[in-house]
């Protein structure tokens, strides 16, 4: 009677897992949500779902903040629906930071492969503070949704490559999230302690209004 049982068992788990997906490549014309996109039909998937070459581009860091993120994201990497993890590459020049972010739906391990980058996290509980200047072939991680920033240590362009523990890891720079809105100065001012002259500053260096 054990044996049987055994058997059945077994039969019902090589059934389950002979039917499962392999993959699910995103549908992207459809709506997202937080557990990922539609599957595209597997007649419609080709060998480039699961290939992106944009790593390999340095990214443009003539802007305000002198570095760029090259996101290989599920938007960009549609194989990486579903599996749980995505890339990017990071570019700063000399003086570029990749001002204080989180990063909601992931967790990130950082790869510096040129130059010197000051990074580090704050943890939620304590607000302690874990800072390290990494050198080429250091790695650091960084917890899911904490605050974390990285910054060109060195008078060379700094590159390092990125892993998400999701396709979409989500983004939200402190910085934009509190003058780059339309929230009024004198909530931000209550809210920040920050005196008008510098809230008024802030939105207008980074496009904010009210």
């Amino acid at each position: 009677m054990k044996m049987l049982h055994f058997a059945i068992l077994f039969a019902i788990l090589f059934s389950s897992s002979s039917h499962a997906a392999d993959f699910c490549v995103a549908k992207l014309k459809g709506a997202g949500s937080p557990a990922g996109y539609a599957c595209r039909m597997p007649s419609k998937v080709t060998v480039d779902d699961f290939v992106f070459a944009g790593l390999g581009v340095a990214g443009n860091t003539t802007n305000i903040i002198s570095a760029a993120v090259t996101p290989a994201f599920v938007q960009q990497f549609p194989g990486v629906n579903g599996l749980g993890l995505s890339m990017a590459r990071l570019d700063l020049a000399p003086a570029g930071v990749i001002p204080m972010h989180t990063h909601p739906g992931a967790s990130e391990i950082l790869f510096v492969v040129q130059g010197k980058i000051t990074a580090g996290f704050i943890s939620s509980s304590a607000n302690t503070v874990y800072v390290k200047t990494l050198k080429k072939g250091d790695v650091m991680v960084f917890p899911r949704g904490l605050l974390h920033f990285q910054i060109n240590a060195a008078g060379i362009n700094a590159v390092a490559v990125v892993s998400f523990s999701d396709p979409d890891p989500g983004l939200q720079i402190t910085d934009f999230a509190f003058f780059a809105n339309d929230l009024s100065s004198e909530l931000l001012e209550k809210s920040t302690f920050l005196d008008d002259a510098q809230v008024k500053k802030l939105k207008k260096v980074l496009g904010g209004t009210g």
